[in-house]
């Protein structure tokens, strides 16, 4: 049987892949499969599969794998969850997730906050794995906040065997942690923001001159 962890990202994704590392029974890896086009969701069979990104493949995790994989919806408090993602994206250089997200995916032309794009996309993704869990028979949620207990449970609900005291404290260790930072979308930034769209929309400025 094969397990698909999904999430938003920044809610214990890495922390759960390091803990089920200690499940014999079962193969276990995080985003293992994140660059690739072909073949984006072929895993081997008694595999767990940890990576925020299947969110945006759901139809096709349907389509190989149905009712027959145990899905995890791993959450954490919204607001928490986006804080981290506005903390992670203000620390790039180049343009993350958060910015296509809001500039290429919504479309997002009324100057939100960077905060405001973070909590809209975590409501999209956690409305989008629920949605799609509707109709799963095996399906359980784990809770950042009561982590150890829950993963108690998931342990036990796909039959893992291993060394279970080594993977509940993994969640002792936090990974991938990201430093608070002061973030502002200053003048400079909204200036970088519209000039940006601007220059997307500039053949269609020349034309209609």
């Amino acid at each position: 049987m094969n397990v698909f962890v999904l999430s938003t990202g920044r809610c214990g994704s890495t922390t759960f892949a390091r803990a089920c590392g200690h499940i014999e029974n079962y193969s276990a890896a995080h985003e293992s499969r994140i660059s690739r086009v072909h073949g984006r969701i072929d895993y081997p069979d008694d595999h767990i599969e940890v990576d925020n990104h299947l969110a945006w493949f759901l139809g096709r995790l349907d389509e190989r794998y149905g009712d027959d994989a145990f899905y995890v919806h791993l959450k954490r408090d919204l607001e928490e969850t986006a804080q981290s993602r506005m903390r992670r994206e203000a620390r790039k250089v180049d343009p993350g997730l958060m910015w296509a997200y809001g500039q290429r995916l919504v479309w997002e032309n009324d100057d939100a906050e960077l905060i405001e794009v973070c909590r809209h996309y975590c409501h999209t993704v956690n409305s989008n794995i629920q949605l799609f869990l509707k109709d799963k028979n095996k399906t359980m949620t784990v809770c950042l906040e009561s982590a150890r207990e829950n993963f108690r449970t998931f342990w036990d609900r796909i039959g893992a065997t291993g060394n279970l005291e080594s993977a509940v404290q993994e969640w002792e260790r936090r990974y991938n942690r990201t430093e608070p930072v002061e973030v502002q979308q200053s003048l400079p930034v909204r200036a970088v923001r519209k000039v940006g769209r601007l220059m997307y929309k500039l053949p269609e400025f020349i034309k209609d001159a």
